[in-house]
C-alpha cells in the first residue's frame, strides 16, 4: 500500500464564510487512506468545526471567538493573539519544532490568500507549496501588481474563476508561471442545500403582500450592504414598497445596522445576523440580491441558483460566468446605481424575471462537486 502523503492546511478559522465552506467541502470528499493531513487554524473557532471529517488533525494557535471590535476589556487579548502569530511568522522555526512536532510534510496549503505568507516563509524547504485564491486581489486592499506576484512562490497558484484566472496570467512572467496557475470551480454539495432549503423558517415572517430581496453573506464593506440599503430606501421613497433581509454576521455588522436606523429602514429591512440554515429564507424570498463590490467567485450565486431564485447580481469577478452572461439572472454595473436599476426593475417589471425562470427550470449545473474534488487531489497527488 501506498505510503499515505502528508499536508499542512492553514487556514484563519472556520467561520460562516465561503472559503471555509468550500474547504470543509472539499475535506469530507477527500479518501482517508491516502492522506495524513494537519489542519492548522489560527483560532478554534466557527460553524464548520463540527463538520470536519475526525480522521484529520486540528491544531490551533488560539481557542475562543473571534474578537471583531476594539471594546477596552478585548484589547489585551486580541493583541496577545497579534502578537503571538506576528512571531510565529517571523520566526517559523518556533512553530514547526513546537506545536507541529517537527512533523516533515510532503505539501504545504494556504486554504485562502491571507496565509500567503506563512506558507511561503516554511522552513521546510522540500515541501510543495499550493495557495487557493478565492478573491479578485485586484480589488483588494494592499494588493498591489508587486504584492500579487509573490504568490507565483508557489508550485501551485488554484483560482477559482475566469476573472481571477487572466489576473495572474497577465502578471505571468513567462510559460513557466503561466503553468503554476490552475482554474478550479469550487466544490460544493448541491444536495445539501437543496434539502436543508425544506426546514422551516425562524425568527422572521415573510410578507407575502411585498417582495421580499434576500442577501446572505459575512458582514463587511466586500458585501455592498451599505449600498443596498441606501437603495432599498431610495425606493421607498419613490413608493416602490419591498422589503430587504440580510443574513450574515460580521466586524461591520454594527455599523450597517446603525446606517439601517439612520436611513429610517428599521421596519422595512431586517438584518437577522447568522444563522446555521439560510436556506429556507432563500426559498421563500422573491429575489436573490448579491451587492458585493468584488468577490473571486460568489458561493452564494451558486446556492441561489440550485434553489432557482431570481437573481440580480453586480458585476464581480465570477458573477457572469456562474449567470452566464447574464441568461440566468439579472446582471448589473457594480455600483449604487447598477443595484438600484436592478431592483427598480424587479418592481417595475417582475415579469421581465419570467426568462430566468424559465432557464433555469431544467438548467444543470455545471459545477460538479465531484469534478472539483478530483481536479483539486490530482494537483495534489502529482506534484
Amino acid at each position: 500500500m501506498a505510503e499515505k502523503k502528508k499536508l499542512l492546511i492553514r487556514i484563519g478559522s472556520l467561520r460562516h464564510g465561503g472559503a471555509e465552506k468550500v474547504l470543509v467541502t472539499f475535506l469530507k470528499n477527500l479518501p482517508e487512506d491516502q492522506y495524513e493531513i494537519d489542519l492548522l487554524l489560527n483560532l478554534y473557532s466557527g460553524k464548520y468545526l463540527p463538520e470536519v471529517p475526525k480522521w484529520i488533525n486540528i491544531l490551533y494557535l488560539h481557542k475562543g471567538e473571534m474578537i471583531t471590535t476594539n471594546r477596552p476589556h478585548e484589547i489585551p487579548k486580541k493583541a496577545a493573539r497579534v502578537l503571538y502569530q506576528g512571531m510565529l511568522k517571523k520566526f517559523p522555526n518556533i512553530l514547526y519544532k513546537g506545536k507541529l512536532k517537527n512533523k516533515k510534510y510532503d505539501l504545504e496549503f494556504a486554504a485562502i490568500h491571507g496565509m500567503r505568507d506563512e506558507i511561503l516563509g516554511s522552513p521546510l524547504k522540500n515541501s510543495k507549496k499550493v495557495v487557493w485564491i478565492h478573491n479578485d486581489l485586484s480589488q483588494v486592499k494592499g494588493y498591489t501588481d508587486q504584492e500579487i506576484r509573490k504568490f507565483f512562490g508557489f508550485d501551485r497558484i488554484m483560482v477559482i474563476s475566469e476573472k481571477i484566472e487572466q489576473l495572474f496570467h497577465s502578471l505571468a512572467r513567462n510559460e513557466k508561471e503561466k503553468q503554476k496557475i490552475v482554474k478550479i470551480y469550487n466544490p460544493l454539495d448541491t444536495g445539501e442545500f437543496i434539502s436543508k432549503a425544506d426546514q422551516p423558517v425562524l425568527n422572521y415572517t415573510f410578507d407575502n403582500t411585498v417582495p421580499t430581496f434576500i442577501s446572505v453573506g459575512t458582514v463587511f464593506p466586500q458585501k455592498g450592504f451599505d449600498r443596498l440599503l441606501k437603495v432599498h430606501k431610495k425606493l421607498l421613497d419613490e413608493g416602490f414598497q419591498h422589503k430587504i433581509l440580510i443574513i450574515g454576521d460580521g466586524y461591520d455588522f454594527e455599523n450597517i445596522r446603525k446606517l439601517k436606523s439612520d436611513l429610517g429602514v428599521d421596519e422595512t429591512a431586517t438584518m437577522l445576523g447568522f444563522t446555521d440554515n439560510p436556506y429556507p429564507y432563500f426559498r421563500n424570498a422573491d429575489f436573490y440580491i448579491l451587492s458585493s463590490r468584488y468577490e473571486g467567485f460568489p458561493t452564494v450565486l451558486f446556492e441561489a441558483l440550485a434553489l432557482k431564485k431570481r437573481i440580480i447580481s453586480t458585476e464581480v469577478s465570477g458573477a457572469a460566468e456562474m449567470l452566464n452572461n447574464g441568461e440566468l439572472g439579472l446582471l448589473v454595473d457594480n455600483s449604487e446605481d447598477g443595484i438600484y436599476h436592478g431592483i427598480k426593475e424587479a418592481l417595475s417589471h417582475p415579469e421581465s424575471f419570467e426568462k430566468y425562470t424559465l432557464k433555469l427550470k431544467d438548467y444543470a449545473m455545471p459545477f460538479n462537486l465531484e469534478n472539483s474534488v478530483h481536479k483539486i487531489a490530482s494537483i495534489l497527488d502529482n506534484l
